[in-house]
C-alpha cells in the first residue's frame, strides 16, 4: 500500500496566542486547517483556561479515586438515567477486550428537559452525581469551574474551525442550542499499572462522537496513541500546559470527510504509578439530524480532502449511525452499548433491541 501524501508521524502543536495579532492569526488558521484535514489531532498551548484551575483539579484527582469504595459505589452510574457517575475498573469492553480503567462521568450544569412523550434521548442529559462533599471538600466547585472554562474554550475553538473551513466564524453555530439546552461531558479517568497481565488495553481503539474533544493528560505517563493515515500507531505524549484536541465522528460526517475523526487508544501505564486523564466531550444539539445538515464547503477547501490521499482502514468502527439518526439517538445508542447494566435499568426497550439475547456482564461500545 502506498503511503498517503499527507501522512503524519507526530501530532502538531498549535499556539493559541497567535490569535492575538492579525499578523499571526492567519498562520494559526492555516495550521489548524492542516491539523483538521490531515491529522485529526493537535496539541493546543497558551490556551485561555487558567493554569491555576488545571493545577487545582489535578491535585484532587488521586483523592477522588482514593475515596472509600462504599462512597464511590453510592454514586455509581447505574443510579443515573443520564449515564453520569462512578464506574468500577474493568466494566467496559472495546472490541471484545476489557478496558482497564476506573472512571467518573460528570456533565456541565443542566436540568433534564425530558417530558412524557419526548424522544427517549432527551433523558440523556441531566444532573451529575457528586461524591459526598464532606469526604472531598471543594472538589465539586473545582471541577464545575474547570468544565465551564473548557466549555467556553470549546465554543471559541468551534468558531475557529468554521473559519478554517472557509465558512466564516458562525458557520457551525447552528449545531448548538442555547446554553440552557446544551450539556457537555467530562470524564476523570484512572489507568492503573497492570502487573504481569496479558492485556495492556487502557481503552481500545475508538472514535469520539461529537465535534471536539479536549483532553487534559493529568500525569506524566505516556499511553495515548493515534492511528495515522497508513494505520501506524503514533505516540501522543503529555506536554505540560497543553490540551490534546481531536475531531469526532459528527464533525467528520457534516464536513463530508474533510475533517478527520482519527482512531485512538490508550495503553496501560508502565512503572509504579497510575495514569490520569480528563477528557471533555463537546456535544451538539440532541435533535439535530446530521444527514440534513451536511455543510456546503467552498470548492477550494474540499479540494484539500482529495490531496490528503486515501486513509487506510483503522481499528475503530463506532458511531456509524449519523447517516440516519438524530445526534441524541446516536449518543444514546453509544451509551447503551458501553453501559448495558445502566441501560437495562433506565432504557429497557432500547436495551432489548440492542441486546436481544442479553449481555455478558460488560459493555462494549462496538
Amino acid at each position: 500500500m502506498s503511503t498517503p501524501a499527507a501522512n503524519f508521524s507526530s501530532i502538531p502543536i498549535l499556539d493559541y496566542s497567535l490569535l492575538s495579532q492579525p499578523s499571526s492569526r492567519e498562520k494559526f488558521i492555516n495550521q489548524l486547517r492542516h491539523a483538521l484535514i490531515n491529522v485529526g489531532f493537535l496539541y493546543l498551548k497558551n490556551h485561555p483556561v487558567p493554569q491555576a484551575t488545571v493545577d487545582k483539579l489535578t491535585e484532587y484527582i488521586p483523592k477522588l479515586f482514593d475515596l472509600p469504595q462504599e462512597a464511590k459505589d453510592k454514586v455509581r452510574m447505574q443510579n443515573s438515567e443520564h449515564f453520569l457517575g462512578y464506574s468500577r475498573l474493568g466494566t467496559e469492553l472495546t472490541k471484545g477486550q476489557v478496558d482497564l480503567r476506573e472512571q467518573w462521568d460528570f456533565g456541565t450544569k443542566h436540568k433534564c428537559r425530558w417530558q412524557k412523550g419526548d424522544p427517549d434521548y432527551h433523558r440523556l442529559w441531566g444532573e451529575s452525581q457528586w461524591p459526598d462533599e464532606a469526604l472531598i471538600p471543594g472538589f465539586r466547585v473545582t471541577f464545575e469551574t474547570y468544565l465551564e472554562e473548557v466549555e467556553q474554550l470549546s465554543y471559541q475553538f468551534s468558531s475557529l474551525l468554521a473559519e478554517a473551513f472557509g465558512l466564516g466564524p458562525k458557520g457551525l453555530a447552528h449545531f448548538y442550542d442555547t446554553k440552557e439546552l446544551m450539556q457537555h461531558r467530562g470524564k476523570i479517568v484512572k489507568y492503573p499499572v497492570i502487573a504481569g497481565g496479558s492485556s495492556d488495553q487502557g481503552v481500545g481503539p475508538h472514535y469520539d462522537a461529537g465535534f471536539l474533544t479536549f483532553l487534559l493528560q493529568a500525569s506524566p505517563h505516556q499511553g495515548l496513541q493515534v492511528q495515522n493515515l497508513s494505520g501506524e500507531w503514533i505516540d501522543a505524549p503529555p506536554i505540560p500546559g497543553t490540551f490534546v484536541i481531536n475531531i469526532g465522528k459528527a464533525l467528520e460526517f457534516v464536513t463530508r470527510g474533510l475533517a478527520r475523526a482519527t482512531s485512538h487508544r490508550v495503553l496501560s501505564p508502565k512503572g509504579e504509578t497510575p495514569r490520569y486523564s480528563v477528557p471533555f466531550f463537546q456535544n451538539i444539539s440532541l435533535q439535530i439530524r446530521l444527514a440534513d445538515e451536511v455543510l456546503d464547503l467552498p470548492p477550494e477547501t474540499l479540494k484539500l480532502r482529495g490531496e490528503r490521499g486515501t486513509v487506510a482502514a483503522t481499528d475503530s468502527v463506532n458511531f456509524s449511525e449519523f447517516d440516519r439518526e438524530p445526534s441524541g439517538r446516536v449518543n444514546l445508542i453509544g451509551r447503551v452499548k458501553s453501559h448495558p447494566d445502566t441501560a437495562e435499568i433506565h432504557y429497557p426497550e432500547l436495551f432489548r433491541e440492542i441486546f436481544p439475547n442479553g449481555y455478558s456482564g460488560k459493555g462494549s461500545a462496538y
